[in-house]
């Protein structure tokens, strides 16, 4: 028989979980702080134009918003056609060129969507091509109902 004898470690193989609603809270509050909801207050009114040939824009992010219709005056009144870019009226035509000049410059994959409602005149989005073209933003598409 032998007189060396093996001894065995008697500690404990659990994972401690102590610390684990520190981390959740601080992944929590990481995510917060980092993620934006950000919604556009429309400030003109938008019934859609409806088409038969649409495509889906498969990544949002590279999409740039360019609203064009009647002003929402309050009590269910519109006015005048306006052109709102993110949550500004533009009331110079030529600052939609700066405007978008300089996001092409931030994102050069950029794509301009124009959401125009279906009554506005034909003359103001010809104009915001017109300086959508000086500013070098080419990919532009325009935003439609699906045809039933």
């Amino acid at each position: 028989m032998s007189k060396f004898k093996k001894k065995q470690a008697e500690t404990k193989q659990a994972v401690p979980t102590s610390a684990m609603p520190d981390v959740v809270f601080m992944l929590l509050i990481f995510f917060m702080v980092t993620t934006v909801l950000r919604e556009v207050e429309l400030q003109v009114q938008i019934e859609y134009a409806q088409a038969e040939n649409i495509e889906k824009i498969e990544q949002k992010r590279l999409v740039s918003y360019i609203y064009i219709g009647p002003q929402r005056l309050g009590n269910n009144r519109l006015g005048e056609t306006k052109v709102q870019i993110d949550d500004t009226l533009v009331d110079d035509m030529g600052a939609i060129r700066n405007i978008m000049y300089d996001k092409i410059m931030e994102e050069p994959r950029l794509i301009v969507s124009l959401r125009v409602d279906q009554d506005s005149e034909f003359g103001i989005i010809t104009d915001v091509q017109q300086e959508l073209r000086h500013a070098g933003t080419l990919r532009v598409n325009y935003s439609t109902l699906r045809e039933i």
